[in-house]
C-alpha cells in the first residue's frame, strides 16, 4: 500500500479515534471543570491560537518546497531551504515571545468585563505556559512538514495518535485527582514538546534529511515569503472561522456562552476532518503533477475523484446529524448545549462545499497562486465575523455563527468563479459528476432516516439503535445507488485487504 493510501488511512484512523475520544471526554471535562472554567480554558487557547498564526504560513511553504526540490532532484537547494527556514523560525520564535509578554501584562485590560479575579490569575498562568510552548514549538513543528514533503504519512501520523491516546489517559487521571485547567494546559504542552522530539529524530535518522547554509541572499527568503505569505492569510481565515468567535463571545457575553459555542464548533471541525482526511495527503502530488504540466482535464478528473469520495463520507455525516444530532447532544453534554447542535449543524452546511473543493486549494498552493483566495476569503470573512459581533450582542452564540457563515457562503461562489476562470478547472463538470448518484442516494437515505427517527424512546440505547439501521441504510442505498465503478472497486479492494489481514490474525 503506498505512503497516499497509508496516509489517508491513517488520517481515517485518526479522526476515528480522536472523534470517538473526544466524543466521550468533552462531556466528563466539562462536568470535571465546570461550563465556566471549561469556557475559560477554551478561551485562553483561541487566543493563544492568534499568536501561532505567527507561523507565517512557513509549515506549508515547507511541505511545497520539499517537494518541489525532490521532484527536481535538488538535494543541495533542499539542505539550502531548510537551513534558511531555521534561521527565519528563530526571528520568529523572539516575536512570539515579545508579543506574548505583552498580552501576557494587559491580560486585565482585555478580559476585565467577564472575567473574575479568580479567572484571571488562572488565565495568566495558562497564557504564559502555552506562550513558552509555542515558542519552541513553533520551529520544531517544521520537521513534520519536512515528512509531508517526502510524502512520508505513516510515520508522524502514527506518532500524533499515539500521542492523543496517551493523553486521552492522562486527562482523565488528571481530572480524577482533582487537576483543573491549568494541569491540562500543563499536560497538553509537554506531550507537544515530547512529539516534536520523536519527530525530528525521524527526520534525522531516517530520512537522512540535513540543514546546511550553502549561500546567504535575501532571494530564498523572498520566494519563501512570496509563497507563505498568502498561507499565512488563510491561518488568519481560520482564525477568524473557528476563534475569533469564541474571542468575541468571551469578551462581550460571557465563559459559559464561548463553552456552547466551544462544543458546536468543535463537532462541526469533527466534520471537516473527515473530508481533510483525504484532501489533505494530496498537496504533494498536486505539486508533481504542476511541474509535470498536467492538463486543465487530468486536475479536474482528479478533483473530481477526490471531491466524490470527500462527498460520499461528508453525506452520511450530515444525514446523520440532521437526523439524530439534537438527541445526541442532549445525552452526551445536556440539554443546555441546544445552540451547540444549531451551531454544528449550520457550520456542516456552510462547509460542505470548501470540504469537497480541497483539491482545488492544493493546486493553488502548488501552483503558488493563493493571492486571489486569500485576499477574498479575508476580506469576506472580516465582514462576516463583523456582522457576528454585531448580532452576537443581541442573539449570543447564535448571532455569532450566523455572521461567520455568511461570509464563508459568499466567497466560496466567488472562488468557484475564479477556479473556472483561471486555474481552468471545469467547474459545471464538477458539480455534474459530484451530485451524480450521491445526491439522489443521499435524499433517499434521509427519507428512510426520518422514518427510522420515529423509533420511540431517547435513551443512549436508542440513540445506538438509530445510529446502526442509518449507518446500514446509507451504506447499502450508497453502494447500489450513489457508487460509480472506481469507487465501488475502492471499496471493494479495500475491503479484501482488511479481510485477508484479519484471516492472517
Amino acid at each position: 500500500m503506498s505512503q497516499l493510501k497509508k496516509g489517508a488511512l491513517l488520517n481515517y484512523t485518526t479522526i476515528v479515534v480522536t472523534n470517538v475520544v473526544g466524543l466521550l471526554l468533552t462531556p466528563f471535562i466539562i462536568k470535571s471543570l465546570g461550563d465556566e472554567e471549561f469556557g475559560l480554558y477554551t478561551l485562553i487557547g483561541s487566543f493563544v491560537g492568534y499568536i501561532s498564526i505567527l507561523d507565517f504560513g512557513l509549515g506549508n511553504a515547507i511541505v511545497r518546497f520539499v517537494a518541489k526540490y525532490r521532484a527536481e532532484k535538488d538535494r543541495k537547494g533542499e539542505e539550502n531551504f531548510l537551513a534558511t527556514t531555521m534561521l527565519i523560525y528563530s526571528i520568529i520564535s523572539l516575536i512570539v515571545l515579545l508579543i506574548g509578554s505583552i498580552c501576557y501584562f494587559n491580560l486585565e485590560n482585555i478580559f476585565s468585563d467577564s472575567l473574575t479575579p479568580e479567572q484571571l490569575e488562572k488565565a495568566k498562568i495558562m497564557f504564559a505556559i502555552l506562550i513558552f510552548a509555542l515558542a519552541i514549538g513553533l520551529p520544531a513543528g517544521a520537521f513534520e512538514g519536512i515528512c509531508f514533503g517526502y510524502e512520508k504519512f505513516v510515520f508522524p501520523k502514527s506518532a500524533k495518535l499515539l500521542r492523543y491516546v496517551v493523553r486521552s489517559l492522562l486527562v482523565v487521571g488528571l481530572l480524577f485527582m482533582g487537576g483543573k485547567a491549568v494541569a491540562l494546559v500543563i499536560l497538553d504542552a509537554t506531550l507537544n514538546l515530547i512529539l516534536i522530539g520523536v519527530i525530528a529524530f525521524y527526520v534525522f535518522r531516517n530520512l537522512k534529511v540535513r540543514f546546511k547554509l550553502y549561500e546567504r541572499s535575501m532571494e530564498l527568503p523572498k520566494k519563501i515569503f512570496s509563497y507563505s505569505v498568502w498561507i499565512f492569510v488563510f491561518v488568519l481565515v481560520s482564525q477568524f472561522q473557528w476563534k475569533v468567535g469564541q474571542m468575541v463571545l468571551g469578551i462581550v457575553v460571557n465563559t459559559t456562552a464561548v463553552a456552547v459555542f466551544a462544543v458546536g464548533v468543535m463537532l462541526g471541525t469533527y466534520y471537516g476532518a473527515f473530508s481533510t482526511a483525504i484532501s489533505g495527503v494530496f498537496l504533494p502530488r498536486a505539486t508533481q503533477m504542476t511541474v509535470a504540466n498536467a492538463s486543465s482535464k487530468e486536475l479536474t478528473d482528479m478533483m473530481i475523484k477526490i471531491g466524490r469520495l470527500s462527498f460520499i463520507v461528508l453525506m452520511f455525516i450530515l444525514g446523520a446529524f440532521m437526523l439524530f444530532g439534537k438527541q445526541f447532544v442532549f445525552l452526551w453534554v445536556g440539554e443546555s448545549y441546544y445552540n451547540s447542535w444549531v451551531i454544528a449543524l449550520i457550520i456542516m452546511f456552510a462547509y460542505t462545499l470548501p470540504l469537497v473543493q480541497g483539491f482545488g486549494n492544493s493546486i493553488l498552493e502548488a501552483r503558488n497562486k493563493l493571492r486571489f483566495k486569500a485576499i477574498i476569503y479575508l476580506s469576506f470573512l472580516i465582514l462576516g465575523t463583523t456582522l457576528g459581533v454585531f448580532l452576537a450582542r443581541a442573539y449570543g452564540e447564535i448571532g455569532m455563527i450566523s455572521g461567520s457563515v455568511t461570509g464563508w457562503l459568499i466567497v466560496q461562489n466567488v472562488m468557484n468563479i475564479y477556479y473556472y476562470k483561471v486555474i481552468k478547472i471545469n467547474i459545471p463538470r464538477f458539480f455534474k459528476e459530484l451530485a451524480n448518484k450521491i445526491l439522489p442516494a443521499f435524499f433517499l437515505t434521509l427519507v428512510m432516516g426520518w422514518f427510522i427517527n420515529y423509533i420511540p424512546g431517547h435513551d443512549w440505547l436508542n440513540f445506538v439503535v438509530k445510529a446502526v439501521l442509518y449507518s446500514l441504510t446509507y451504506g447499502a442505498i450508497m453502494y447500489f445507488l450513489g457508487l460509480n465503478a472506481y469507487e465501488k472497486n475502492l471499496f471493494e479492494s479495500s475491503f479484501r485487504t482488511l479481510t485477508k489481514k484479519f484471516k492472517r490474525v
